[in-house]
């Protein structure tokens, strides 16, 4: 599992925008966001710097969180 942090992160359409992105890749993993901590996490098979690099084709600055 792995965790990103997504700062422009606002509202549902971002994070249904950050889900297809990364579903679009890998239609088999599990993508939550918290628009609380614009935060996402991902259970996939996907190495981070590929799920990194869809978020971002998707427009959004993003970061890996340590620790997760």
């Amino acid at each position: 599992m792995s965790r990103f942090n997504v700062p422009d992160m606002s509202c549902g359409h971002c994070t249904a925008a950050i889900e297809k992105a990364i579903k679009a890749i890998d239609p088999t993993a599990t993508v939550e966001c918290a628009l609380d901590v614009k935060s996402v996490t991902v259970e996939s098979f996907l190495s981070e710097s590929a799920i990194s690099e869809a978020i971002r084709e998707a427009g959004y600055d993003v970061s890996s969180l340590a620790g997760t």
